[in-house]
């Protein structure tokens, strides 16, 4: 079976098409805006115009216009071609990509939030989350330090402050990379993850939803 990955959380415009496990194209662009514009043309660009049986698309946390434009993108195509559509948290995909660095290692993701708070959770050695999503100022997660490992693009100012033996990797969100992520964090339910109440319309959850 054909999968589509689509992943627009960040200021990454992602997507991959595999068959089976092997990647067979890709195209990622740090492109900051221009998601809406850019992403159903860069999906036609692949070949058969990207057509799969399954898709998997990031929920966010994120830039709240790029998670809803995924979600809308891959709600239309798997209406239109009658596919499978799973969502995935958007950190959790980048953990998975620093896991694939340091296996075995537990960490923290932080990323840009909104207002001038970052995004940050934990993982387990597993890659699965081990806290909920948390909109922190940065002088709040600094102050909330569990792991010498941070991913994403605010993990070196995560950690700029804790001493020898951290280790940053300034990652965003690669759709290539979606079958490293744990099978047990892919889902039907498509509601995206905000990360902030105050943003949030009546389509999301709450900032604390449970755990997978």
């Amino acid at each position: 079976m054909r999968t589509l990955a689509i992943e627009t959380a960040s200021e990454a415009c992602s997507i991959a098409l595999f068959e089976g496990g092997t990647l067979v194209a890709r195209d990622h662009r740090v492109m900051g805006r221009g998601h809406a514009e850019a992403l159903v043309p860069m999906i036609a660009a692949l070949p058969d115009k990207g057509r799969a049986g399954r898709i998997l698309v990031g929920l966010g946390p994120g830039s709240f216009t790029g998670v809803r434009i995924g979600l809308a993108t891959a709600r239309a195509l798997g209406f239109a071609w009658g596919a499978e559509v799973l969502g995935y948290p958007t950190l959790a995909l980048i953990a998975a990509q620093a896991q694939a660095e340091h296996p075995g290692k537990p960490l923290t993701v932080c990323i840009n939030g909104g207002h001038g708070e970052w995004f940050v959770q934990d993982f387990t050695a597993d890659g699965l989350p081990e806290t909920n999503v948390l909109s922190q100022t940065p002088a709040a997660a600094r102050g909330d330090i569990r792991y010498p490992l941070a991913a994403g693009n605010r993990a070196r100012e995560l950690l700029e402050l804790g001493g020898a033996g951290m280790v940053t990797l300034d990652l965003l969100p690669d759709a290539a990379a979606v079958p490293l992520l744990n099978p047990a964090l892919l889902s039907g339910d498509l509601a995206p993850i905000y990360g902030r109440g105050a943003d949030a319309t009546p389509m999301a959850k709450p900032i604390n939803r449970p755990l997978p």
